[in-house]
């Protein structure tokens, strides 16, 4: 009797496993596709290529321009943030990176219009940190590239993506210091929102630091994040390092980042991603600030 309802038991986790089955091979289908999307899109070059302009908040003069890769919509990646989730864990992630690095600046040249072709513009590269350090990486690559457009790498900032790929801080420094021999500065993106990127932050000493847009939505009414910012812009100001707010969409937030002396800004509040790397402008209303002034709480409504 007990060795037949073991078999009984057995027998009735049968369906379970073959289901669980089914879910593994339509799950391994459905990566098979997107990867062969991926390989598809890149072949073609199917992703559109935007400029966002970043702002000098004191002047409204346009200091640079941050390059933006989107691909199609498709069913198998309904956001770009899916798509770019499942390229970074694939093997294709450093093919795909040095495709996007070189269609960026071979487009920026392309589009730039002739009145700005003597600009000494910065343009913001985003990279996946595992790409710098990859075995496969070829010293010179992007400086040949570079040469042949007509661009110094001292208007080029690698953009860090994806902290969390990074292991080996004091390692990756090295790294960097080895591409900023070079002329090249560094950014770290979404400063601002987790551990991660203040551990970044230490140990990378970036020439850039982008706050997440996260902190800068409503900070004019918010209490707590005025403090975080006050905690990072003196932490910059004491590293020698430029702070990039991320995100500003209305005049408020403009406001308050020019009187917080805030350096310079992002958002769709001053300019929107666009095909060529044009100008952007201050919301109507907004009046250069031509200094600094002071820090101030607000009440915050919560």
């Amino acid at each position: 009797m007990g060795n037949r309802g073991a078999k009984f038991g057995a027998a009735a986790l049968i369906p379970q496993y073959l289901q669980h089955l089914q879910g593994r091979m339509k799950e391994g289908l459905k990566e098979l596709g997107q990867l062969s999307a991926v390989l598809h899109i890149m072949e073609k070059g199917l992703l559109d290529t935007y400029f966002q302009p970043i702002l000098q908040l004191r002047t409204g003069e346009t200091v640079g321009h941050e390059a933006l890769n989107r691909p199609p919509s498709s069913a198998l990646f309904p956001t770009t943030e899916h798509f770019y989730e499942f390229v970074g864990r694939t093997e294709q992630m450093y093919k795909f990176e040095q495709y996007c690095r070189r269609m960026s600046l071979n487009r920026y040249v392309e589009r730039l219009p002739e009145a700005s072709e003597t600009s000494n513009a910065l343009i913001f590269i985003n990279v996946h940190p595992g790409v710098l350090d990859d075995v496969r990486h070829k010293s010179g690559e992007t400086l040949a590239l570079l040469k042949t457009l007509g661009l110094s790498p001292e208007r080029i900032v690698f953009e860090l993506t994806e902290r969390q790929a990074v292991q080996d801080y004091v390692g990756f420094e090295k790294i960097l210091s080895y591409y900023r021999h070079q002329g090249f500065r560094i950014a770290v993106d979404d400063a601002g929102s987790g551990y991660n990127s203040l551990k970044t932050l230490v140990y990378l000493k970036p020439e850039f630091i982008k706050l997440d847009k996260s902190l800068i939505r409503g900070i004019h009414d918010s209490r707590e994040q005025q403090e975080l910012l006050e905690l990072v812009r003196d932490y910059a100001e004491r590293s020698s390092t430029r702070v990039i707010a991320e995100g500003i969409e209305t005049a408020d937030e403009l406001l308050f980042l020019q009187r917080a002396g805030i350096e310079y800004g992002q958002g769709y509040g001053l300019g929107r991603p666009a095909h060529a790397p044009v100008s952007g402008m201050f919301p109507p209303g907004v009046l250069m600030v031509p200094f600094r002034g002071g820090f101030k709480h607000v009440s915050s409504d919560r």
